[in-house]
């Protein structure tokens, strides 16, 4: 079922709003929480007993784990069963059929794929809840005693979708003692327009050039269309989930929430290791901080630190998707880190600034590639038809788009940048009157972004099923 979450949310927001101010603040996580329950079933009403039993689970698990806390042993055994509980349905629903179609093919079996629909954001508030009772068992928590604050936690729509990843210590006391004003809506309202342009204005709109590039059988590509096409795919991308987290961190605001960033401009990362930093930074400090670390990070020696690399690295790609092109988008990334860790940043140090930038995306730019195509020959003659020079360096299909997409290419590259945040910045310390043309601004960009969307037959979300 296709969730044109957009479209419904401009209905079911104001409503939403409204009965959550009208509401005396003691209750008002019980509004989120039916608004989220609802917002969720919209899309996929058949799942919605799946995130309250994992609420469920997991609030019991948090209460017991705070119980038994003096008990190591059994205070580890709970903390595992719930990592078990979260994983299995994780594994169940996203990697069911993965592993079927394996065992099929390694021991000539015969079953049957489950072929069920992925539920809307298990990836995202899966690790959500893992990451509430494993810092209740780490004591950096406390067990939350309500229900309907974990399970609004838990449902919490505004970042359910499409994340970023909030942990539970991140708003653990804003879930019971949240202060919600002017400044906040103010800041929320201006945050979810920039994120809604972003997808519809930018993300949609490159996509259409790689949807033209995709479109076309990789043999009959330039050199130059190829490479054009993924700095379209990487620009969509790029826009397409950093205006839904825009979104989120808005709809946050709104709602009293103060969630963390999630990008950072990466396109301006000078090493592959800094663009990690940068992009999808709730789940490079998730994996960080809940597996990395605990497998021993780098305090165990040379050796000990590569391999936590590249198990970190596998699961980051297969958190993506259930295929093989994921696990290989991972570990290609291990192998360029811990070639970075051992000599390359040192090398790139002594580099400037501008080949810096261009060593780092060009290495993101092959790696769209790996995470764009499932089929390892697609992968290898694509990448075979980038560095092809003995082949067509351009042709005419690449100078059309090219002459129709150069004032978009030229804005998605500025908007990469923090140049136009950082020329609003100083505009509005010398310009008293800014708020009178940022309102101007953001009234006729939201316009601008409802008609585009109300008009648009394309409006893919690339992360959706994530």
């Amino acid at each position: 079922m296709v969730f044109s979450s957009l479209t419904f949310l401009f209905y079911f927001l104001p409503i939403t709003l409204g009965l959550y101010y009208l509401t005396p603040k003691r209750y008002r996580n019980i509004v989120l929480l039916i608004a989220s329950l609802f917002f969720y079933a919209w899309g996929e009403p058949v799942y919605i007993g799946l995130m309250i039993f994992s609420s469920v689970v997991d609030y019991m698990h948090g209460l017991l784990i705070d119980k038994y806390r003096e008990n190591k042993y059994k205070a580890k055994l709970l903390v595992i069963s719930s990592i078990l509980i979260n994983l299995g349905l994780l594994a169940f629903f996203k990697y069911g059929d993965f592993i079927i179609t394996n065992v099929n093919m390694l021991f000539n079996t015969s079953f049957k794929l489950l072929n069920l629909p992925l539920p809307i954001g298990i990836s995202f508030y899966t690790f959500q809840t893992m990451s509430y009772t494993i810092d209740v068992y780490r004591n950096k928590v406390p067990a939350q005693k309500s229900p309907i604050a974990l399970a609004t936690y838990v449902t919490l729509f505004p970042q359910l979708i499409a994340g970023p990843i909030v942990r539970y210590k991140t708003v653990a006391k804003q879930l019971t003692n949240r202060t919600e004003n002017y400044h906040k809506i103010a800041y929320g309202i201006k945050r979810f327009i920039i994120g809604l342009a972003k997808k519809v204005l930018l993300a949609n709109n490159i996509g259409l050039l790689f949807a033209e590039v995709q479109a076309s059988s990789i043999a009959n590509l330039s050199v130059a269309t190829a490479w054009l096409g993924l700095i379209a795919f990487g620009f969509q991308i790029y826009f397409d989930f950093s205006g839904y987290s825009d979104m989120a961190i808005g709809l946050g605001h709104m709602f009293g929430f103060s969630f963390l960033e999630n990008f950072n401009y990466p396109y301006i990362s000078q090493s592959i290791t800094e663009f990690w930093r940068r992009w999808h930074i709730s789940l490079g400090t998730w994996f960080k901080d809940y597996v990395y670390i605990p497998l021993g990070g780098n305090r165990k020696g040379k050796i000990r630190t590569y391999f936590n690399l590249l198990v970190v690295w596998l699961l980051t790609g297969f958190w993506h998707g259930a295929n093989y092109n994921f696990m290989l988008w991972g570990l290609y990334f291990a192998v360029i880190i811990a070639l970075e860790k051992l000599f390359l940043l040192s090398l790139l140090n002594k580099l400037p600034t501008l080949l810096k930038r261009l060593y780092t995306l060009m290495l993101i730019l092959i790696s769209w590639v790996l995470f764009n195509y499932e089929g390892l020959n697609d992968i290898y003659c694509y990448i075979n038809k980038m560095f092809a020079f003995t082949g067509k360096l351009i042709d005419n299909s690449f100078l059309y788009l090219v002459s129709n997409y150069a004032v978009l290419l030229v804005l998605l590259t500025i908007f990469s940048t923090p140049i136009i945040k950082n020329f609003v910045r100083k505009v509005t310390c010398n310009y008293k009157k800014y708020s009178i043309l940022q309102l101007i601004c953001f009234v006729t960009l939201f316009i601008i972004s409802i008609a585009y969307l109300v008009d648009a037959s394309y409006n893919p979300f690339l992360y959706f099923r994530f």
